[in-house]
């Protein structure tokens, strides 16, 4: 998929993201997982200072504190050091993108500018500079007030790796990795804390909310998936949605063929969006949340011409 085409894309969901947030509910709080790690999971809609309802978290090792995605806004990633504080004083010495999407890495200028090494995939670094400034000078594009991002830069990992690192905390190491295949983006990866038994796998896993397919890499996707499956990890932390397990890499293992097969077959004989997505959600297995998304998949992979007169079906 071209850039351009993406920028739309994420565009148009983060628009529907921001409508599907009804009402207001109490901030969400950093919850230990373990010794060393903690996280906001099963972030609802509508919480305050976290638009997109996504999951982040931290390792603290005896040195230093290494932080996993940073949420959508500088003031966003200014609530969650405040957050980050009540728990340690650590210097948080490294960030660490999942993948690029806006509501994991626009709070990376606030880490940034605290001395943070910000890290990520090739491919994540590439996405962020293509597109990042353009995002920050449309915030209307995507539903936002139109000073959401005031104070908020575009700030790209500037350590990037191909297909792995590993960073010592300080008795406490931390693997990211990429397992060469594609999933939900290009440079999505994985972060595992081997000593924790805990894994963040970014926007890999949506777990009890239907996941963005748009511009997935799905034989890629079910590769990941079979990857941190065979790693056995007891604690999954997933992009979206509550704490997980092998369980959950199952369910969306499964899914993720199912809703292409159905979204094919359906599509084939309906073009209205509203009535297909009211098809497939009969069909598919129920989700307490993202229900919007199925009709975003639906418009950006199955009901999209890309100008040779066929429709976009990877």
């Amino acid at each position: 998929m071209k850039m351009k085409t993406t920028v739309l894309i994420i565009n148009v969901l983060a628009v529907l993201l921001v409508q599907s947030v009804m009402a207001q509910t109490p901030k969400a709080e950093l919850k230990q997982i373990t010794e060393s790690v903690y996280a906001y999971t099963g972030v609802p809609a509508g919480t305050p200072g976290n638009i997109f309802f996504v999951n982040t978290g931290i390792v603290i090792g005896n040195d230093a504190v290494l932080v996993v995605d940073t949420l959508t806004s500088a003031k966003e990633a200014e609530g969650f050091w405040a957050d980050i504080r009540k728990i340690t004083d650590k210097p948080v010495r490294y960030v660490v993108n999942t993948h690029y999407h806006l509501d994991h890495v626009l709070g990376n200028s606030f880490f940034a500018d605290m001395g943070a090494r910000i890290i990520g995939h090739v491919k994540c670094r590439e996405a962020v500079i293509s597109t990042g400034d353009k995002t920050l000078g449309n915030p209307e594009a995507f539903g936002l007030p139109a000073d959401f991002w005031e104070g908020t830069r575009a700030v790209a990992p500037d350590t990037a790796f191909e297909r792995g690192m590993i960073l010592d905390l300080g008795g406490v190491a931390v693997k990211l990795i990429y397992t060469g295949f594609a999933s939900h983006s290009q440079g999505s990866i994985i972060v595992h804390i081997p000593s924790q038994d805990v894994l963040f796998a970014g926007d890999i896993l949506f777990t009890d909310f239907h996941p963005y397919l748009g511009e997935g890499d799905l034989p890629g996707w079910e590769k990941n998936l079979d990857f941190i499956h065979a790693m056995n990890v007891s604690h999954i932390i997933p992009g979206h949605g509550p704490l997980s397990s092998n369980k959950d890499i199952e369910d969306l293992k499964a899914y993720l063929p199912f809703f292409d097969k159905k979204a094919k077959e359906l599509s084939a004989g309906e073009k209205d969006v509203e009535k297909l997505t009211a098809a497939m959600l009969e069909v598919l297995p129920k989700r307490a949340g993202g229900d919007f998304i199925v009709t975003m998949n639906l418009k950006t992979r199955y009901l999209t011409d890309n100008g040779n007169g066929q429709s976009q079906k990877k």
